[in-house]
């Protein structure tokens, strides 16, 4: 799994495999009359926990234009309060609780990603990404703080959030930082139908330009690509849409299909890489479809 492209896939599987928690964090009906249609009051004053899987279609690694198709295991939901979400390669959890009621809610809480990017040169095609060797699998860790506001334009239910995450490799691989701002929204469009966008960035180290994006004299001799130099600063921004039908029951519980797509774009010295700009692109597209189940 390809840990660079995949993450960008996080936010989208996220927001629609997460809708129950969302909907729970809305006012909770205190009459059956005031619940939508087809919907058991009850519903919103309860855990849930979403098992899904998805194919996910990645690049080979950050910066690629070619790509390969891989699982994307999911489970996320809401005990007692705390969010938590296990997607692929990242796990994060909220240890802020959450309040019925359209509230701001507040969010803070470790986070933790496995990053795969080019440490297996047997899933990439392009010969000179190859040659350049394999880079060790780096271990992330960090945390992130938020806020949210649950009821803000569409209905009681719909849903905007802002984020910041930091983490730093501690397995000495690349052995620096990522910053990652995160804007997500999300609306129900009814009780078995929502839909969401985001928009992330993540800004890199000088260790993980060095580790990822820069080309060595030795390196350059074995891809034919050029010696290059690259320095920390922002890496990419990215922007994509997702969405989620219930098959059975609605939202809050049942078989639903989960799927996103999205669009990134490297930056600065990272897009002028020759890992980016000779052997691959800039820009790429990521996307998933999958199915899932609300308990």
């Amino acid at each position: 799994m390809r840990s660079a492209a995949f993450r960008f896939l996080v936010p989208a599987l996220a927001l629609v495999a997460a809708t129950p928690v969302a909907a729970q964090d809305a006012s909770t009906p205190p009459d059956a009359s005031r619940a939508p249609t087809g919907v058991d009051p009850e519903d919103f004053d309860r855990d849930t926990v979403t098992v899904a899987v998805a194919a996910a279609l990645i690049t080979d690694y950050e910066g690629s234009n070619d790509y390969q198709w891989t699982p994307a295991p999911g489970v996320l939901g809401s005990v007692g309060g705390y969010n938590f979400t296990v997607i692929g390669n990242r796990a994060s959890i909220d240890l802020i609780p959450n309040r019925p009621g359209p509230n701001w809610d507040f969010q803070a809480g470790p986070i933790g990603v496995i990053n795969f990017n080019r440490n297996n040169v047997d899933s990439i095609d392009d010969a000179r990404v190859r040659a350049l060797g394999e880079v060790k699998t780096a271990i992330e860790l960090g945390g992130f703080v938020g806020i949210g506001k649950t009821g803000v334009i569409t209905s009681p239910y719909d849903r905007l959030s802002v984020s910041l995450s930091y983490r730093h490799d501690v397995s000495n691989a690349h052995d620096s930082a990522i910053w990652q701002p995160t804007i997500n929204y999300f609306t129900p469009l009814s009780t078995k139908a929502a839909v969401g966008l985001f928009a992330s960035a993540e800004h890199a180290g000088a260790g993980y330009a060095r580790t990822y994006f820069s080309i060595d004299p030795t390196q350059s001799v074995a891809s034919t690509l050029p010696v290059y130099n690259a320095r920390k600063g922002w890496k990419n921004w990215a922007l994509g849409a997702m969405g989620t039908y219930s098959i059975t029951g609605n939202l809050l519980k049942g078989w639903k299909v989960v799927g996103g797509v999205v669009y990134r774009d490297m930056l600065n010295d990272f897009a002028d890489s020759p890992v980016v700009s000779i052997a691959g692109k800039r820009s790429q597209w990521i996307g998933a479809l999958g199915i899932g189940y609300t308990f």
